[in-house]
């Protein structure tokens, strides 16, 4: 026999002898909870995403649970939330209605409107506020109760039940122009939110109002072991759903378990950081594979999957459906969820150009939005940085928009946005600024769609490469 078939059969042998051995128990540990890391951080996004949000508010502000945070001019880059929309003004709440029922008091659309959802802390839609809400612009007392509460429920209120002792509030002070005067109005009209326990209904106290503008208020998702220290906040703090619950045995796996204390040796830290950059990357390679188009041939797609969007809607009622994947990549980009998705607003995203090719902010790019567009209100473009799906670091301004002061429009009626690192001579009103060291996604607008958009009468074209 030859010396080469030799060390072949003596590599066999030992090769078979590994085999029937199988794996040492540590081994097996270690892939055990790196799997099970993998697929709990793509379950858990919705819930850390909103508990990241919270914990922003409380490091970041003075704010606090069952208070607002508002934002009182359109926010810029030091808002690291996921995709905001620097065309209107934020005002936000964190509720816990865990002492008891929690009431939220939207005012009338005279002088103003909000456009807003009340979600859990799973992020599932509980109600929409405002004329396109449950209240239809009459304003209304938004009334949230407890999981499983039983007691009596005062008339004159639009009740929402949740299944979780946490969630938060949306809610969008519309803006007609970036005039000062109409930041201000909207700012004020905000301000005529109430939230309170629905024991003070009597006499309300005060809502207490905390302005977060211009502070670095960062809930950008961490792909790293922090990750899990937010979901097991989440675990001990919320009930487990039914449609969770097998997820108990899959957490305590990792070390997560209700009622005891989460404090990974430093081992398992990195297990749970190799294990959150792998669920990173099959989420972001999700996103990269595209979402399904709203217009066959252009690149545009709406920023949630329909089946997503019909689960939430449903609450995830259909026992054969459970669309966690669709679910972890949609609140990698974004937060809140929408019960009336079309009517209040309406978003489209895109990361490729014409040619498919991924936005470089070392590039110039033109969209040119067709005239009459189909909203109500406004629509918007705004850039944001692939990597986090933020706000671009240290940009002087994240969008454009129909609102936007002096922006001009073609002979046409259309209007040309230009995304690059400089201005094109004279385009300064129509120009979005980017980072050349980085890539950037878009998202587009709509409030108060209208039937154009979804007949496919108006259709907004793929944005163009017009120089490198």
């Amino acid at each position: 026999m030859s010396k080469a078939l030799i060390v072949a059969a003596a590599v066999l042998l030992m090769t078979a002898e590994a085999w029937a051995q199988g794996p040492s128990a540590e081994e097996l540990a270690s892939r055990n909870l790196h799997r099970r890391a993998v697929e709990a951080m793509i379950w858990a996004m919705p819930a850390v995403n909103a508990d990241l949000m919270l914990q922003a508010m409380e490091k970041s502000t003075k704010a606090k649970v069952n208070e607002i945070v508002y934002w009182s001019k359109p926010v810029n880059w030091k808002n690291q939330t996921l995709t905001p929309n620097p065309d209107s003004i934020y005002f936000m709440s964190f509720w816990n209605v865990k002492d008891g029922p929690v009431v939220i008091e939207i005012p009338p659309a005279q002088g103003g409107s909000i456009a807003g959802n009340i979600v859990t802390v799973w992020q599932m839609p509980l109600e929409d506020a405002g004329p396109e809400g449950a209240d239809r612009g009459q304003g209304g007392k938004y009334l949230i109760l407890p999981p499983g509460h039983t007691g009596q429920v005062p008339a004159g209120y639009i009740v929402l039940r949740s299944d979780t002792f946490s969630g938060f509030a949306l809610l969008r002070s519309n803006l007609a122009s970036h005039a000062e005067a109409d930041v201000a109005k909207s700012v004020a009209y905000g301000k005529r939110i109430k939230i309170y326990p629905l024991a003070n209904a009597k006499e309300p106290p005060p809502t207490n109002f905390n302005d977060a503008y211009d502070v670095l208020f960062d809930s950008t998702i961490p792909y790293d072991a922090r990750f899990y220290r937010s979901l097991d906040r989440v675990v001990q703090a919320e009930p487990w759903l039914d449609r969770d619950r097998v997820m108990i045995d899959q957490l305590r796996s990792i070390g997560i378990e209700k009622g005891k204390p989460f404090d990974p040796d430093q081992k398992t830290v990195a297990v749970l950081d190799d294990a959150a950059r792998e669920a990173h990357a099959l989420l972001s390679q999700r996103y990269d594979a595209g979402f399904p188009e709203i217009n066959p041939g252009i690149r545009w797609f709406p920023a949630a999957m329909a089946e997503m969007v019909k689960a939430a809607q449903n609450g995830y009622a259909d026992p054969d459906a459970y669309p966690v994947d669709v679910r972890g990549v949609t609140y990698t980009l974004g937060f809140t969820g929408i019960k009336r998705i079309g009517t209040a607003q309406f978003y489209l995203m895109v990361s490729k150009d014409k040619n498919g090719e991924s936005f470089d902010g070392s590039a110039t790019y033109c969209l040119t939005v067709p005239a009459n567009a189909p909203v109500k209100q406004y629509w918007s473009a705004t850039v944001y940085d692939r990597e986090t799906h933020a706000l671009v670091h240290n940009m002087p301004s994240a969008s454009r928009a129909s609102i936007s002061p002096g922006i001009q429009k073609n002979a046409d009626g259309s209007i040309d946005v230009f995304f690059g690192p400089k201005a094109p001579d004279g385009k300064e009103a129509n120009w979005v600024p980017t980072d050349p060291s980085r890539k950037f996604e878009l998202l587009f607008r709509l409030y108060g769609p209208e039937k154009p958009l979804f007949d496919h009468t108006w259709k907004l074209p793929d944005v163009e490469k017009v120089s490198r």
